[in-house]
């Protein structure tokens, strides 16, 4: 199709439905950087972590997200943040989001926890990080009851973080779904926080296992507020992790548009499930994800 006819062609179809994900990058090189959440390569990490993030450079990630932060000590991987900096630095290579254990901390006193965030806050400014993450509740922590006391915590700490210069997110798994006659926890984080306080890191996985909503639907619920995104797969069978192009999630079909959603990051991850290694995982998600998905963002 000659260039003229193909963009009055666009033009016309913008008129009449909403273009497909595909379209959303079509124009120009793809504006993120490819990310990792390292839980996926944690062992390895702890380990060696230079060689790991030499590899993993290798293979074509640029950014990171991070996990099992030492507070106390404030290290990173055995190392402490400003040694953790320089190793990322050297390779080139940057950390934009990290999880934090603030699950231990849900119940305890302002001042427990407000020290625990200062912690945080610091290492994650010696890291360069743009956002500081809540990834998780415990089991039994759980209930409708502590999902509203989840709620006001989050407000609060959005508060402290962004003060100090920094993104505050949380990030889903499925027990946020579940109904509690009639509630759900995630109805109650996304309702009862500021969302200029408290943005979200959409765990697109557990979006299509256990919402019933899809990640479009969520984003055009709250625009502007699903800053980060996980992209990871579901095993055909089992609805385990699985390699990204070995399951049945189509994420040319579920990805919505990174503009409307505020995308400033995502990240590859597989919590387990590897078919071989957490190492050739990697490697082959990011082999399909530049093939078949990187256009689209």
């Amino acid at each position: 199709m000659e260039r003229r006819n193909f963009i009055k062609s666009i033009a016309a179809l913008s008129t009449t439905t909403v273009l497909p994900v595909s379209a959303f990058s079509m124009f120009g090189a793809a504006k993120y950087k490819v990310g990792l959440q390292l839980y996926t390569i944690h062992d390895d990490m702890v380990k060696d972590a230079i060689a790991t993030l030499t590899a993993v450079k290798k293979i074509g990630y640029q950014d990171f997200e991070t996990f099992g932060f030492n507070h106390e000590k404030g290290t990173f991987y055995g190392y402490n943040s400003s040694e953790f900096r320089k190793i990322i630095d050297d390779l080139q290579l940057t950390a934009s989001s990290g999880h934090f254990g603030f699950s231990a901390y849900l119940n305890e006193t302002e001042d427990k926890l407000k020290r625990f965030v200062d912690q945080c806050i610091n290492g994650a400014h010696t890291l360069g990080m743009k956002y500081i993450t809540w990834p998780w509740l415990d089991p039994d922590q759980r209930s409708i009851d502590h999902f509203k006391l989840l709620a006001e915590k989050l407000n609060v700490i959005g508060e402290w973080v962004t003060s100090a210069g920094l993104g505050f997110a949380y990030h889903n798994h499925g027990f946020e779904f579940i109904d509690h006659n009639g509630e759900n926890g995630f109805d109650i984080i996304l309702n009862e926080t500021n969302p200029s306080l408290v943005k979200l890191d959409m765990d697109m996985y557990w979006v299509v296992r256990s919402s019933k909503h899809s990640p479009k639907e969520l984003v055009s619920n709250q625009p502007g507020r699903y800053v980060m995104w996980h992209i990871k797969d579901m095993d055909k069978i089992t609805w385990d992790y699985t390699e990204l192009g070995n399951g049945s999630i189509d994420y040319t079909q579920i990805l919505p548009d990174p503009k409307e959603s505020g995308l400033e990051f995502y990240y590859l991850e597989q919590g387990g499930n590897y078919a071989h290694s957490p190492m050739k995982s990697v490697t082959d998600s990011a082999t399909f994800f530049k093939k078949q998905l990187q256009a689209y963002l």
